[in-house]
């Protein structure tokens, strides 16, 4: 397959590696002068992959139109914020045939729409079947050392999800194939907010039972939002939903995680994000969560808590005090 990669950063370019041992052609687009003269010249980045050398064989250009036209499938691994307005002003390169493959995790602020609404808002005349969306417990860092690892490519087309699958299918990355992609994103997406609290917790010094409530009730939280707009409850007991939120609440990789340490640890926001080179997309998924709850209604009682945490300036200990003081109540398993 002929594939475009719209974005050069960690995950960008170790699925643009990974999809080489498929033998496919591959063109990575960069964003950024001066990582595209590193990759040229050195065929390393050593900002986003340290000690990966880049194989020879990836294409790479500073020129978008060029990464995308008459490609059989486009891998858009760009900020989530970014996704609407890039493929926007790429509507008339990208051909309906191409399968849109992304793997931005996050829930756009005010219209509240998950990545392949983003996409399929911004490509109006593009075919819903040709937009899939690849999310799962996978780390970049332990990804492109080839560590076994497991993903799902979720499309509401079948026949999409299962070429989604024998692309990126290889011995070491497992990939399952999903129908449910609004499940699937709201269970990659949500799960960013619940490892900021995972963070805070472990910068505070909280131990195994700590985590274990917080990965227990937060998967619940996130399965009754979901539910709630139409995602199947399965969904989120699976790799995008309870995989994804064990891995990011868990690793030390997680940018999201990361944040919320600092915050445990007493810093300001503004402080953490000043340093860091890669986007934490729980930040901004925790606003459009917050505007999820006031437009339905739902009890998420730990994402409000974060989002106070996050822009109400709330210490995380009166936040913890919060949620443990609330009423007691019956424990629920299912939404059933």
């Amino acid at each position: 397959m002929k594939i475009g990669v719209i974005g050069s950063g960690s995950w960008g370019m170790t699925l643009a590696i990974h999809l080489l041992k498929n033998s496919h052609d591959l063109t990575v687009w960069f964003y950024l002068e001066k990582d595209f003269n590193q990759a040229t010249e050195h065929r390393e980045l050593p900002a986003y992959l340290p000690g990966v050398r880049l194989p020879e064989a990836l294409n790479f250009t500073l020129d978008m139109e060029s990464c995308i036209a008459d490609k059989d499938l486009l891998l858009v691994a760009i900020p989530s914020h970014t996704v609407g307005p890039t493929l926007e002003k790429m509507k008339d390169v990208i051909p309906d045939s191409t399968i849109i493959v992304n793997v931005a995790k996050g829930i756009e602020n005010n219209t509240l729409r998950t990545m392949s609404q983003v996409i399929l808002h911004a490509l109006p005349e593009h075919p819903a079947g040709n937009i899939a969306t690849l999310y799962g417990p996978t780390h970049a860092e332990e990804v492109v050392q080839e560590m076994p690892s497991t993903i799902v490519a979720a499309c509401c087309d079948e026949g999409s999800a299962k070429m989604v699958q024998k692309a990126f299918m290889t011995d070491s990355l497992r990939v399952y194939t999903n129908t449910d992609i609004l499940g699937v994103e709201f269970g990659g997406s949500l799960k960013n907010v619940i490892a900021i609290a995972a963070g805070i917790l472990a910068g505070m010094g909280y131990g195994d039972n700590t985590f274990a409530a917080l990965l227990t009730r937060g998967l619940f939280e996130m399965t009754r939002l979901g539910v709630h707009l139409g995602a199947r409850e399965e969904t989120f007991a699976g790799l995008s939903g309870m995989g994804d939120l064990i891995v990011t609440c868990l690793s030390t990789h997680s940018r999201n995680r990361h944040v919320g340490y600092e915050l445990g640890t007493g810093r300001k926001l503004e402080e953490i994000l000043a340093e860091m080179t890669m986007v934490a997309e729980g930040i901004n998924t925790a606003k459009s969560v917050h505007q999820l709850i006031e437009k339905t209604q739902v009890e998420m009682p730990i994402s409000e808590q974060i989002f106070q945490v996050l822009f109400e300036d709330k210490d995380p200990r009166h936040a913890i005090e919060d949620l443990m003081g609330r009423a007691p109540r019956k424990e629920r398993h299912s939404l059933g």
